[in-house]
């Protein structure tokens, strides 16, 4: 069964159709630049041209980087202020005429890493997932099972946002070495166990194919893994997600 799934970030928006029975990817992953400001009309109108693009009718996922509850965003970190309070999946649903099902990005990433990427084999006990982009994303899954919109980017280090300090996109900004931006990165991990005492971590995002440049530089008491689907897991966990959606299954 073909699903598409888009994933909504602060730079792009990408999609792709998705086997949901495999997880693997049926057409090349299509990319729009995020339009700046990125208000919830400007986006949008780009998912519904990628829709278009893509050719699809049947129910969509869409990973979106906010805090979401029955389909309204409840934050606005790396888009538009306006978003707060906007009901996304009603707005992508008459853009596009078709159901739309929304999730926190984070959420769908990890959605797709446990049911067929680097979680698939640690169902019993307590697996973090961290995507590290534009800012820094998380989802918890306990005996998996989600529990929604856990934002641990916005913990404060060193008196800054997680993601301000510790972001793959930091890193680029800041022109810091691997062994530099792991030491950050090691905080943010610090804080986060200390909270959660994970089994499992996860690293995921596009910095998840370079994890051999510093992977060698963190130490965690949990099992630290890459994700199997690098920045890909967002449109596969939307797609999973739209599918689970349409059949009531969640």
């Amino acid at each position: 069964m073909s699903v598409l799934g888009i994933d909504i970030g602060g730079s792009g928006i990408k999609g792709a159709l998705v086997d949901v029975e495999t997880g693997q990817l049926l057409t090349p992953r299509e990319r729009i630049p995020t339009p700046e400001p990125a208000t919830p009309e400007r986006v949008a109108v780009v998912f519904a041209e990628l829709v278009k693009k893509l050719k699809y009718e049947g129910p969509i996922g869409a990973g979106f980087p906010a805090i979401i509850q029955q389909g309204v965003a409840y934050s606005a970190a790396n888009v538009h202020e306006e978003w707060i309070n906007t009901n996304a999946e009603k707005l992508f649903s008459q853009k596009t005429a078709q159901p739309v099902y929304v999730l926190n990005d984070a959420d769908a990433a990890g959605l797709a890493e446990m049911k067929f990427g680097a979680g698939r084999d640690f169902y019993k006990g307590t697996v973090l997932m961290v995507t590290l982009g534009t800012g820094i994303g998380s989802a918890i899954f306990t005996n998996g099972h989600l529990l929604p919109n856990v934002e641990f980017g916005h913990l404060k280090v060193r008196g800054k946002d997680a993601e301000h300090r510790a972001s793959d996109a930091a890193r680029k900004s800041q022109e810091l070495t691997w062994k530099k931006w792991s030491k950050r990165l090691q905080e943010v991990l610090d804080y986060m166990e200390a909270l959660v005492s994970p089994d499992v971590i996860i690293v995921g995002g596009g910095v998840s194919k370079d994890y051999q440049k510093y992977f060698p530089y963190l130490s965690t008491k949990a099992k630290l893994l890459p994700a199997q689907f690098l920045n890909q897991a967002g449109i596969v966990g939307a797609a999973l997600y739209a599918w689970m959606r349409s059949r009531g299954e969640i």
